[in-house]
């Protein structure tokens, strides 16, 4: 009760509800952003709690905070095709600079450090489903590689200042996530579908649609994050849902629930999209006590009415 945390990145989708999450739990919040990606709109209702502080700043510049913090929680980044095929270089700086600031300040404070990293470590993977313990397929000078390159540097340097500094850190590996307080723009496969099949609009399907996802609800992820965060875990670990949908599969049950009469147009696959994806969360399992409770179909039915 009463510990101050650090969240970069906390005007975003998960660091939102990651902010509230520990606002409800009784610690001070200091929400830094610089809504490159975020939008003040996300951010605003917590400004009514006391405990709760924000600062606009770009966290590839140094990070400079008066008194105690117990945590540093670096959540910022471009995860969304939209953001970080626009912005690579912004991408791969606050991967890399930000991580870096990050990481000083968690070291000059003493305060424990947690990278949210990304399933995006594993590429387009040679091993189904992804244990930890897999270094990934990841092709380094690719389009793509701005977003999965600057969070596989920050695990390493995460590690480099656990090892060298004797920093307490954790690093999570972030399944696809969804639920309320994402952006209609956002990129990604289920608020593409959800806005095209409220609009009445073709959803579009890359490739035939026989690449698998594994989607995890907000609520599941975020108990993960607290979990994580409260326990002595320094090895990276997967937090997401390993229930498993193609493509097309979550095309005709978002199509089912809106009632949509939308059709489905095919469109070629993007450059080293994963063609499968699905974690293994054997360690969270047994170290978190966590794995999720919420199915894909009450996810959405949770996640529909919100972007209406």
């Amino acid at each position: 009760m009463g510990k101050r945390v650090v969240i970069t990145g906390g005007a975003g989708f998960i660091g939102t509800h990651l902010c509230r999450r520990l606002l409800e739990s009784g610690y001070k919040v200091i929400c830094i952003d610089n809504f490159i990606s975020a939008s003040a709109v996300n951010s605003r209702p917590l400004n009514k709690d006391k405990n709760f502080t924000f600062i606009k700043q770009d966290i590839c510049k140094y990070i400079a905070l008066s008194g105690k913090l117990d945590y540093v929680l670096h959540c910022a980044s471009l995860a969304s095709p939209e953001d970080y095929l626009r912005f690579p270089i912004q991408t791969l700086k606050v991967g890399s600079l930000g991580t870096h600031n990050s990481l000083g300040l968690a070291k000059r404070k003493k305060a424990i450090f947690m990278l949210f990293s990304t399933s995006e470590v594993y590429g387009d993977p040679l091993v189904h489903p992804q244990k930890e313990s897999y270094w990934g397929n990841v092709n380094p000078i690719g389009v793509r590689s701005c977003y999965d390159e600057s969070k596989r540097f920050a695990e390493a340097l995460t590690m480099a200042y656990h090892r060298r500094h004797k920093l307490d850190a954790r690093i999570v590996r972030i399944f696809n996530t969804y639920g309320p307080g994402m952006r209609v723009n956002d990129g990604r496969v289920i608020p593409n579908f959800i806005y095209q099949a409220l609009h009445n609009k073709p959803l579009t399907v890359y490739g035939r649609g026989r690449q698998t996802r594994s989607f995890c609800y907000i609520e599941d992820l975020v108990e993960g994050l607290y979990r994580l965060m409260l326990s002595p875990i320094n090895e990276p670990v997967n937090l997401g849902n390993p229930n498993e949908f193609t493509i097309m599969q979550l095309a005709g049950l978002i199509l089912k629930i809106t009632g949509s009469k939308s059709k489905i147009v095919f469109k070629s696959l993007p450059q080293d999209d994963p063609r499968q994806r699905k974690p293994d969360i054997s360690k969270a399992k047994k170290a978190l006590k966590w794995e999720p409770r919420i199915s894909l179909t009450e996810g959405l039915k949770k996640t529909i009415p919100w972007f209406k």
